[in-house]
């Protein structure tokens, strides 16, 4: 989402600069690739690039491509195969060994339903959402980002003939939550869709407002995350010392989590070094759906907090994550924050949070 976030900022930059703008989306990738099907970048006609759509090595001529289609007023679909051992013919060197397809969108201000205005709706809420984009690796004709669904709303600009089914198969892909690709018939034409499920942001709860909690919340802004940070002490928990934070909660622990929506994206870290302060705030937090309670300190120190509670099961002490992190020998404040950053990273994405270089499989999945 931080991507989607970043390139809305830039084009309202752009616009308010009387700039240009394209959309460049990967669609669709065969084989290895830096980046997967849903990445973006935008390019302004002066040659501003927010976002990515590989390590560096298209850019450039993503450039190209995008102020062509800029120029053109069309939506064009280019296709890099980096299988063929001569990609230099492309102008870059790319060394995937595989074939990336994107589509570069012209973003016309005028148009009510432009993809901007479509990003726009996906970061406006916290909602899963999915984002539909239809190409052809055949046809001219590039219908481009062309539906938002929600749960209980939705955005379109698609054909009537496949608007029902196509809203369908987005509903399919909010209920299992794995973005995939389908295949429609537009005026007798093959079209291919990319349905991407796009989930809210993290949403990071640092309990805690000490000088080893700002480097936490700082790495978790640089994600995108959406950070909440809470303490009972004025002093300690205020927008001076946590300038990127969403909100800033000064409270004692039973008058926390009534501030709080807690969704399947939402984490909370205990780390006030108040013993009393975690264990009353995790007493609350045992009785939520939140998917994440990471606690800072050594195991005894968790086992101690459950017992007081009474609910020292092995469901719990499993559901808890203390000591909190990843295990990569973190000593000062900011390996920790990197140790507490990853692990999250890793249950969220259902990711072990191994080497990769011990993964038999490709690093990414892939969507069906």
């Amino acid at each position: 989402m931080k991507e989607i976030v970043d390139i809305i900022k830039a084009y309202d930059e752009a616009i308010r600069q009387n700039k240009k703008a394209a959309l460049a989306t990967v669609v669709r990738v065969e084989g290895s690739s830096y980046r997967r099907p849903g990445a973006r970048m935008l390019v302004t006609d002066d040659g501003l690039l927010t976002g990515a759509i590989s390590g560096g090595c298209l850019e450039g001529d993503a450039l190209r491509k995008a102020l062509s289609a800029i120029h053109q007023q069309e939506n064009k679909l280019v296709t890099y195969d980096t299988t063929d051992d001569d990609d230099a013919k492309f102008g870059v060197q790319l060394g995937c060994n595989g074939i990336v397809h994107i589509l570069f969108e012209p973003i016309f201000a005028t148009d009510e339903l432009n993809p901007i205005t479509i990003l726009k709706a996906a970061s406006q809420e916290r909602q899963n959402c999915v984002v539909a984009t239809i190409f052809s690796l055949n046809q001219k004709k590039q219908p481009g980002t062309v539906l938002l669904f929600k749960e209980k709303s939705f955005i379109e600009r698609i054909p009537e003939e496949i608007s029902g089914q196509l809203k369908n198969d987005a509903f399919d892909v909010l209920k299992l939550k794995l973005s995939r690709f389908e295949n429609y018939s537009i005026e007798n034409e093959d079209f291919d869709a990319f349905l991407e499920f796009i989930p809210p942001p993290v949403q990071l709860v640092i309990a805690g407002a000490g000088n080893d909690a700002q480097p936490l919340a700082e790495m978790a802004n640089i994600l995108g995350w959406e950070i909440i940070v809470v303490d009972g002490r004025q002093t300690h928990c205020n927008v001076q010392r946590f300038p990127n934070a969403k909100r800033i909660l000064v409270a004692k622990p039973d008058f926390v989590l009534p501030e709080i929506n807690i969704d399947e994206q939402t984490a909370f870290v205990l780390m006030t070094h108040n013993y009393n302060y975690d264990t009353a705030l995790l007493s609350h937090l045992l009785d939520t759906p939140a998917p994440y309670i990471g606690t800072l300190g050594p195991k005894k120190k968790l086992i101690r907090m459950l017992d007081e509670l009474n609910s020292n099961t092995e469901s719990n002490r499993s559901r808890i994550h203390g000591p909190i992190g990843l295990d990569i020998g973190a000593e000062t404040a900011e390996e920790i924050a990197i140790s507490i950053i990853a692990e999250i990273k890793a249950v969220f994405s259902g990711a072990t949070g191994a080497q990769l270089k011990g993964k038999k499989n490709s690093i990414h999945h892939h969507q069906s």
